[in-house]
C-alpha cells in the first residue's frame, strides 16, 4: 500500500468520515483496510481527550460578544492565571445553625403568616443574629448591636430574635429594664419558650426592685412637697404657671399649635391669636373648663367616682369644640393606628366595668402612680368618645393623683413619641413601661413645685431634658 505524494490526511466532519487518498493509491484488501480505519479512530478518541483535559487545566477561553452571532475567544489574555477564586462562601458556611433545630422548625409554622414576616425573612434575620453573636464574643459591641437592631426590624415579633437582643441588652449594656421588658413580650408571643422564661426569672425581681426605689423616691418628693414651708405667694405663683403648663402640653400632644404665651393669652383674657384656628382657641377653652370642673367638683366630692362624672369631664373638653358629641358615648367604630377599638354596642358596659374596677379594694392598693396611670391606659384603650379621649384619660390620670396628694402631672409635648410608644407596649402586654413614664413624669412635676423659690429658672429646668442616670427605671 502506498500514501499519497504529501503524505496527509484530510479530516471532514464525523458524518461524512472518509479517507482521501492519492490517485495513485494502492488498494489493500478488505481486512487491512478495516484494522486500519479502528486503529485510526481509536488514536482519534485519545488525542480529543487529552486535549479535553488540557484545556479544562487552563480554563475554558473567555468569550465575547461584538453585539452579533460570531464570538471572539480572548483566552491569551488569562493563558498565565491560577484558578480564579470563588467570591461567595459555600452553602453549608451560611446554613443556618441551632442546637434546638425541632424547636426553630416549630417556630417557623408559628411565624410564617404575613403578619410576622412583613418586615423581612425569617431566615435573613436568623443570620443576622449569628453574626451579631460572634461580634458579641468577639467584643465588637457597637457592630453586634447595630446587627441585632437589624434582625429586629426585619422580625420584630420573632421570640429568638427578641430574646438574643434582649440577652445582650442584659449582658453587655446592663438595661435590665429593656431586657425584662423583652423577655416578657417574648412570653406574650410564646408561652413556653423556656430560655425568655429562665431570664425572666432572673431579670423580674431586680426590675421590681428598681420600681420600688423610684416610687419611694417619689413618695419621698411628695412628703417634702406637702411639709416645704413655701412662701405664700411664691406657692400661688407657682401653681399658675403648671396650670397653663398643663393645658398647654396636653394639647400640644393632640397637635394644638399654640405657643405657652399664647395660651396663657388664651386663658386669661380670652381673646384670640392671630393666624391661629377657632378650633384651636376653643379645644384650650374646653380643657380650662375641665380643669375647673374637676378642681372645684370631683376633687373635693367623698363619693365614688360613676361613669357620669367622666361623662361630664368629656363633656367640658369638647363643649367648645363638638357640642353635639360632648359628654357622649361614641355610636361608630373608630380606628386609631393599627389598634381597633372595641365596638361602639360594647362601650356602655366596658365603662360601668371600668368603674367598678377603678373603685374595687384590689386597686386601693396600687400605688396611686400605678392606680392613675394604667386607669388612664384602660380608658384610652376603651376609647369610648369619638374625640377627646387622650385629654378626658389624662384628666382622669390627674384626679386620681390629686386626691393621693399629688401635682397634676405635665406630659411634655416633647415626650410625644415617648408617650405614645408606651401607650403601644401596653396594648401588645406590658403595660409597666407606661407607669414608669407616668412616674418620670410625676417626679418631674414634683420638681417644678419643690423648686418654686427658683422661678426665675429658665423653662423650668425639672421639665426640660434630663441626663441618663444608671439609677431611674425608664431612660429619657
Amino acid at each position: 500500500m502506498t500514501w499519497s505524494q504529501t503524505g496527509e490526511i484530510s479530516l471532514i466532519p464525523y458524518s461524512q468520515l472518509f479517507f482521501v487518498f492519492n490517485k495513485n493509491a494502492i488498494t489493500s484488501s478488505t481486512s487491512f483496510t478495516v484494522v486500519f480505519v479502528l486503529l485510526f479512530v481509536i488514536i482519534t478518541i485519545l488525542y480529543v481527550t487529552n486535549l479535553g483535559d488540557a484545556l479544562t487545566a487552563k480554563q475554558s477561553p473567555t468569550i465575547v460578544t461584538d453585539g452579533t452571532n460570531s464570538t471572539v475567544a480572548c483566552n491569551h489574555h488569562f493563558g498565565n492565571l491560577p484558578m480564579i477564586p470563588s467570591f461567595f462562601p459555600d452553602s453549608h458556611e451560611v446554613e443556618l445553625h441551632n442546637e434546638d433545630a425541632a424547636f426553630l422548625d416549630n417556630l417557623r409554622q408559628v411565624f410564617s403568616t404575613s403578619k410576622y414576616q412583613n418586615h423581612g425573612t425569617e431566615l435573613e434575620a436568623m443570620k443576622a443574629i449569628q453574626i451579631a453573636l460572634k461580634m458579641k464574643d468577639s467584643m465588637k459591641l457597637k457592630k453586634a448591636k447595630r446587627l441585632f437592631e437589624h434582625a429586629l426590624t426585619l422580625q420584630p415579633l420573632h421570640p429568638e430574635v427578641l430574646n438574643h437582643y434582649a440577652e445582650f441588652l442584659e449582658e453587655n449594656k446592663n438595661d435590665v429594664i429593656t431586657a425584662d421588658h423583652l423577655y416578657v413580650k417574648v412570653l406574650i408571643l410564646c408561652p413556653n419558650h423556656t430560655r425568655a422564661l429562665v431570664n425572666r426569672t432572673r431579670t423580674m425581681p431586680l426590675v421590681e426592685a428598681r420600681d420600688r426605689k423610684e416610687l419611694e423616691r417619689i413618695d419621698k418628693k411628695r412628703t417634702d412637697l406637702v411639709t416645704l414651708k413655701h412662701n405664700q405667694s411664691a406657692l400661688k405663683r407657682i401653681r399658675k404657671e403648671v396650670y397653663f403648663l398643663h393645658i398647654h402640653h396636653t394639647l400640644a400632644l393632640e397637635g394644638n399649635t399654640m405657643s405657652l404665651s399664647e395660651t396663657r393669652a388664651v386663658v386669661e383674657t380670652k381673646t384670640t391669636i392671630p393666624g391661629k384656628s377657632i378650633m384651636e382657641h376653643n379645644e384650650i377653652l374646653g380643657i380650662e373648663s375641665a380643669l375647673r370642673y374637676i378642681n372645684k367638683t370631683l376633687l373635693n366630692l367623698s363619693e365614688r367616682l360613676t361613669v357620669f362624672d367622666i361623662l361630664e369631664i368629656h363633656k367640658r373638653v369638647l363643649g367648645h369644640v363638638d357640642p353635639l358629641s360632648a359628654g357622649t358615648f361614641r355610636r361608630n367604630q373608630v380606628f386609631v393606628g393599627d389598634y381597633v377599638p372595641p365596638p361602639a354596642s360594647e362601650v356602655r358596659y366596658l365603662m360601668e366595668r371600668f368603674v367598678e374596677w377603678l373603685q374595687s379594694d384590689n386597686m386601693k392598693l396600687f400605688h396611686p402612680v400605678k392606680r392613675a396611670a394604667v386607669a388612664h391606659y384602660r380608658l384610652a384603650h376603651i376609647h369610648p368618645f369619638v374625640d377627646g379621649n387622650g385629654r378626658t384619660a389624662r384628666l382622669l390620670m390627674n384626679l386620681i393623683l390629686m386626691k393621693a396628694g399629688y401635682p397634676p402631672v405635665i406630659i411634655r409635648k416633647q415626650d410625644r413619641s415617648m408617650y405614645y410608644n408606651t401607650l403601644q407596649m401596653a396594648n401588645e402586654g406590658d403595660v409597666r413601661p407606661f407607669i414608669r413614664f407616668i412616674a418620670h413624669c410625676t417626679e418631674c412635676t414634683l420638681d417644678v413645685f419643690l423648686n418654686a423659690h427658683e422661678y426665675d429658672r429658665p423653662c423650668f429646668k425639672a421639665l426640660e431634658p434630663r441626663t441618663n442616670c444608671s439609677n431611674d427605671a425608664i431612660s429619657l
